[in-house]
């Protein structure tokens, strides 16, 4: 076996590169033909039925505005049903049908199952299911105090994913619909302060990738994948209830530089439309995917040089002088369980003191 092994280390990669050399002019043709069809066959979504998670954070609002933009009927997910409500009547006035808000946390399986439920049985379908529930982060993994928001961090971005896809996955087979992913850079670029994020958004593309043979041609995946374009919330103190929302600690938000998102959300709509199987935002951030296969080392380099000369790498809290810690939640009066299609879910959680890097 180590002879067969080191027989192969020597055969396959020249091999390798000779069968690319060939075959990269006609997968580059092949591309070609896809995009000239996909450009003139866009599925039209008018009076289609699509789920939004994470709608009420920057990403999710704006990629709610373009399916508005097309006629759709929208169902907003978020746990901030207040801001939701806003953001359904602005989808209104931009030319969506319907427009249904649900309060919910995309971690739990069974409130999963009462959105896409509630969604299925008010409309008779469903489409396209958009995920774009995530949160990150900007600590070094060593410096966290507390590691109770280290399984917050990963519910949030893999599983947030994971269970509004398995119980939408039956009704997306029905209709030839689309999963529609937002996911990062991060996923294959490694980012110092983003450890935790990056690992998550890996496991998420790879679920993806995975689960594009299982379904087949059944049901269309989309994955989009972007870089630094902002964030709703860029200074000052946060807190993260137990579930999938980034909330402000004061009753007060920071404006984000709304172009770059919303490139974003609609080159992802428009992809998701013409069945692209990848959006990329911005696209030249591919280079570094090039240098990271061919060499890595030179990437490490670089990272090393851009951060060692930073000075001292305590987890400090953006805006604050407090380090990454839990804090106990203030006391809350209880409600009751949601009803209906607009509820105002607000389950007790813990929070905690974090700097995200952006939340969608």
């Amino acid at each position: 076996m180590d002879l067969l092994n080191s027989l192969m280390n020597f055969v396959v990669p020249p091999a390798s590169m000779v069968m690319l050399a060939f075959a990269w002019p006609t997968l580059t043709f092949l591309h070609a033909v896809e995009w000239f069809f996909h450009s003139f066959f866009k599925e039209n979504m008018e009076d289609k039925v699509v789920v939004i998670t994470g709608a009420s954070s920057a990403i999710g609002e704006q990629i709610a505005y373009e399916y508005a933009k097309k006629k759709a009927n929208l169902v907003l997910v978020a746990r901030r049903e207040q801001r939701l409500r806003g953001i359904r009547e602005n989808c209104r006035l931009l030319g969506a049908k319907h427009v249904l808000i649900m309060a919910a946390d995309v971690v739990k399986e069974e409130e999963c199952r009462r959105f896409i439920g509630d969604t299925v049985s008010y409309f008779g379908r469903l489409d396209h299911l958009v995920n774009t529930a995530s949160l990150g982060h900007s600590f070094f993994f060593e410096d966290a105090i507390d590691t109770s928001v280290f399984p917050h961090l990963m519910d949030i971005n893999f599983w947030g994913n994971v269970y509004p896809t398995y119980v939408a996955l039956p009704f997306l087979r029905q209709s030839h619909g689309r999963i529609v992913v937002n996911a990062s850079v991060e996923s294959w670029l490694p980012m110092p302060r983003m450890s935790l994020y990056a690992a998550a958004k890996a496991a998420v593309i790879n679920f993806y990738e995975t689960l594009r043979f299982e379904v087949k041609d059944d049901v269309g995946i989309t994955i989009a994948t972007h870089g630094w374009i902002g964030s709703e919330m860029s200074s000052g103190r946060f807190m993260l209830e137990e579930g999938a929302e980034m909330q402000w600690r004061e009753d007060r938000e920071v404006p984000i530089g709304s172009s770059q998102v919303e490139e974003y959300a609609k080159l992802l709509v428009s992809g998701a439309c013409k069945g692209n199987a990848y959006v990329k935002h911005p696209s030249w951030y591919d280079i570094f995917l090039l240098y990271r296969v061919l060499v890595p080392d030179v990437l490490g380099w670089t990272f090393r040089l851009l951060f060692t000369a930073q000075g001292t790498r305590k987890g400090y809290i953006s805006g604050t002088t407090r380090p990454l810690a839990l804090e106990p939640p203030p006391p809350r009066k209880a409600l009751p369980a949601p009803q209906g299609f607009a509820s105002a879910a607000s389950p007790q959680g813990s929070f905690a003191s974090v700097s995200p890097r952006r939340m969608e």
